[in-house]
């Protein structure tokens, strides 16, 4: 596992690792002085950082800086390849520098699991792996433009974290604001204030993020069904969640489940 691997201690400035992370799996909080690229093969994972939550689909990839505080979890076994970066490459750090998930196309997917052949153990003089990862890097942020809106903020009070716990543990049942501000104990006014201030975003939008998340995880399981989903979110009406789910994703229900689940 590369998170028993002590990665500041490796002497290439990037290296490669391929792992297969069992279901119920939690990296704990770390961090490292290397850039990660972390790639999604088959299953669908959890990145915590940034006072932020992120689904990580499959066949998608997420950037992560050095010295990021972050998390990675799995309630699924996961197939993934990470590329390590470090300080003395030039890195086009994608957006603003911070966490992100985006889509991968072919040759970044390629790419990537191409470097795994140069792992941690790997000659740091090896001239052709040095320019391979110097390229890597060079890539990344014209990939990351593609970052999709699949995060959630993490709340900084109980209140909110109240209403959030709420909000998720009834997303079948498309919980209203009322309800959640009930359970947090707070008016509906000052719960929409908490969202804006707290965690910059609305009530609806944090709402339809959650849903839309929580789809995309059902449908990576086996034997997924896009109506069973659907109504598991709180959508009573299939042509509806199509819609709000090809928006939200880039994809319709049906193709994303079949690329999440492979041949």
């Amino acid at each position: 596992m590369a998170e028993l691997l002590d990665i500041d201690s490796v002497r290439a400035a990037g290296f490669g690792l391929v792992n297969q992370l069992p279901a119920h799996f939690d990296s704990g909080w770390h961090r490292h002085g290397k850039h990660q690229l972390l790639y999604a093969a088959e299953g669908t994972m959890h990145l915590d950082a940034d006072r932020s939550q992120w689904l990580f689909p499959p066949q998608r990839a997420a950037w992560i800086p050095a010295g990021t505080l972050h998390r990675v979890r799995a309630e699924r076994p996961v197939a993934l390849c990470t590329a390590y970066l470090g300080p003395t490459i030039d890195i086009d750090r994608p957006g603003d520098g911070s966490c992100c998930v985006f889509v991968v196309p072919a040759v970044a997917r390629e790419m990537i699991l191409y470097g795994a052949r140069w792992g941690p153990d790997r000659d740091p003089d090896d001239a052709v792996a040095n320019r391979f990862f110097e390229a890597l890097a060079a890539l990344c942020g014209e990939w990351a433009q593609a970052t999709r809106p699949w995060r959630l903020p993490v709340a900084q009070t109980p209140a909110l974290q109240r209403a959030m716990d709420h909000a998720l543990a009834h997303l079948d049942q498309a919980p209203a604001l009322e309800d959640a501000a009930r359970a947090a104990g707070l008016s509906p006014r000052t719960l929409a204030r908490r969202f804006a201030d707290e965690a910059q975003t609305t009530w609806r939008a944090f709402l339809l993020t959650a849903r839309m998340l929580r789809a995309m995880e059902l449908l990576s399981r086996p034997g997924a069904r896009v109506s069973q989903t659907a109504y598991a979110v709180g959508f009573r009406s299939l042509s509806a969640f199509t819609r709000a789910f090809e928006a939200f994703s880039g994809e319709l229900p049906k193709s994303y489940r079949r690329r999440a689940l492979g041949p």
